[in-house]
């Protein structure tokens, strides 16, 4: 039974995913300054009959990297090769993907800041020259031989430009810097999915699954997908705001959007270590959860809603952490 249902799982994951991305710039709903630059440089690079430049997008997860990098292959008319950092971790790795390249294809590098430095000084010389230097024998005997490469485009996403080295960065003819979604944004984004996939949902409570997708498409459209199962089991063929909210609370995804792991971050900073500063280390631990988590995925958003501060000493529970968990400030008791 479960060797049968596993795969149609996994196919049904696909499709929504799918369904659900964009195919063109115009489709495309958000970044607008980003579509407008990244329309420019697909009708100038078309207009000389040549590659576009190599392009880095840069932004927190969630934000539409890969399907703006599928939507620039499929408005230049040219095939896309899919791959990420994690995966090139030497530089043969690289050289066999870049060899393997026909003429004008877009490769596109996930996560590339997470290449190995032997592949990324080997892109330096792609970028710029499209060719590659490949090392043959071993010790005192090894040669290097230049291996020709066809012209590609580069298209590479990070949500750390910062720990990309600067000749690779500078390597980049452009760089689009992808912002957080604002609600209106996000309930264009749900009602485009809403449709696609033929939900039935009114407009309270696109807004209400909007209010708490922290400003990204994918976790909109992963809580619309959430709210739907909750409907489809519930014997609801229209979802309104009542069931919207009473799905998210099953989820526990609060009004501002915190899931569990982070109300229980500022739990620990507000209650456990009284408001005062803490190390990411101690954090972690007092949590059970890993740094990397703490760090990249929960960290981000505390401190963009005001309500965890980095400070030297180590993180700490702003007065509307305390308010939004209905804790009194310690600072406001010893007033």
């Amino acid at each position: 039974m479960n060797e049968v249902s596993q795969p149609i799982a996994s196919e049904n994951e696909l499709a929504f995913e799918s369904a659900l991305r964009p195919k063109s710039l115009d489709e495309f709903v958000g970044q607008p300054k980003v579509r407008k630059q990244l329309a420019l440089i697909i009708e100038a690079a078309a207009l000389q009959q040549r590659t576009s430049d190599h392009i880095l997008l840069a932004g927190p997860p969630g934000l539409g990297k890969t399907t703006l990098a599928m939507i620039i292959a499929h408005e230049s008319g040219r095939p896309l090769r899919l791959t990420s950092g994690p995966t090139i971790q030497h530089a043969g790795d690289l050289a066999a993907v870049l060899s393997s390249l026909v003429p004008g294809e877009v490769l596109f590098i996930d996560e590339i800041h997470r290449m190995a430095r032997t592949a990324e000084e080997m892109l330096y010389l792609a970028m710029e020259d499209f060719r590659v230097d490949v090392m043959v024998g071993k010790g005192a005997g090894a040669t290097s031989i230049p291996l020709e490469l066809s012209p590609f485009t580069l298209v590479g996403a990070t949500t750390r430009s910062g720990m990309l080295p600067n000749p690779l960065r500078d390597r980049f003819g452009f760089t689009a810097h992808l912002e957080f979604y604002d609600d209106d944004e996000l309930e264009q984004v749900l009602a485009r999915a809403a449709s696609k996939l033929e939900i039935k949902i009114n407009s309270d409570a696109l807004g209400t699954i909007a209010s708490r997708s922290r400003g990204t498409p994918r976790i909109a459209n992963r809580l619309l997908r959430r709210v739907r199962d909750f409907a489809l089991v519930a014997g609801i063929d229209s979802i309104t705001e009542t069931e919207a909210n009473a799905a998210l609370s099953l989820y526990e995804v609060d009004s501002e959007g915190l899931d569990r792991l982070d109300r229980e971050v500022l739990k620990a900073l507000a209650i456990r270590f009284a408001g005062k500063p803490v190390g990411l280390s101690t954090l972690a631990i007092a949590v059970g959860e890993e740094q990397d988590t703490i760090e990249a995925v929960v960290e981000p958003f505390l401190v963009r809603k005001g309500l965890i501060a980095r400070t030297p000493r180590g993180r700490q529970a702003t007065a509307a952490a305390f308010i939004h968990l209905g804790l009194a400030n310690p600072e406001t008791i010893l007033d």
